[in-house]
């Protein structure tokens, strides 16, 4: 029997992605995507469009979003899946993120003016389709734009991450939060590309203990920034916590991917697919 090509984290103009969703929906089907999702950064403005030409498109199609999170200091990012994308608990608490991430947007903008770099929250917000939605993504853009380095990783290294510049600190949602949202509208919480996360393996352990309590139920263990090595590591994790397993690219764009929607490798075949609890 074939597998499913399923992928379940990618990103449009709604968030931090470079096309829009319907441009991103033919992409995935021309791919030979089977089973979609759009999963914004906090944001389900997509959700309506992405369906229907997904449909259009001839694949099956699932609500997503990306939720931030921090955990004990560490920001972190959970994918909902499967939920009522009218349901008032998840889109009330998404509509405070979105607050809080314009105003830290803004306090970037400070901090970079104050090292004699003026006007980046002004050039960011026109590379944001949604200014509510305006990322450090939308910085690095405008920045590599007028020249201040010459790609977005190095945007990252040099004035967004923490310790440099132009990082501020925000206030996410915490994870009982996220996974109390999603749950309550019907959805499924996974853990986004857990390999990214500076932790320890302990801390990364009491993590998913914690994650598990409040309701989570899987994680992405073939992703876009995932190696092999990765892969084995959480597909371990996920047989001992008795999770569902995931699959997704974190698609942006073509120029900013590690990987094409639809191209990962397949999940090892004795886990059980998310899918399998939402479709």
């Amino acid at each position: 029997m074939t597998p499913v090509n399923f992928d379940f984290h990618c990103h449009s103009t709604v968030s931090d992605g470079l096309l829009p969703p319907e441009i991103v929906a033919k992409r995935a089907a021309d791919n030979g995507v089977d089973l979609w999702a759009l999963t914004d950064h906090d944001d389900l403005g997509g959700l309506a469009i992405a369906r229907a030409s997904a449909e259009e498109a001839g694949m099956e199609f699932v609500n997503g979003v990306e939720i931030s999170i921090e955990w004990k200091g560490v920001p972190i990012h959970i994918v909902g899946l499967g939920f009522d994308a009218a349901h008032p608990v998840l889109s009330g608490g998404l509509d405070e993120l979105r607050i809080g991430r314009l105003e830290r947007a803004k306090r970037m903008g400070d901090a970079l003016a104050a090292i004699g770099i003026p006007g980046i929250y002004e050039g960011a917000v026109c590379f944001a389709t949604n200014p509510s939605l305006i990322s450090r993504a939308h910085f690095a853009r405008y920045m590599v734009s007028i020249g201040i380095a010459r790609d977005v990783p190095s945007v990252f290294q040099y004035y967004l991450t923490p310790g440099k510049p132009g990082y501020v600190d925000h206030r996410w949602a915490t994870l009982e939060e996220a996974v109390g949202w999603i749950n309550t509208a019907g959805g499924v919480a996974v853990v986004a590309h857990p390999g990214r996360y500076k932790m320890s393996g302990g801390d990364m352990r009491r993590f998913l203990d914690d994650f598990k309590e409040v309701g989570g139920q899987g994680i992405e263990v073939t992703c876009g920034s995932h190696s092999p090595d990765h892969v084995m590591h959480f597909a371990r994790l996920v047989r001992h916590y008795a999770f569902h397993a995931s699959r997704g690219s974190d698609f942006h764009g073509p120029q900013e991917s590690y990987v094409d929607l639809g191209k990962l490798p397949q999940l090892p075949e004795d886990l059980k697919p998310v899918w399998r609890l939402i479709r």
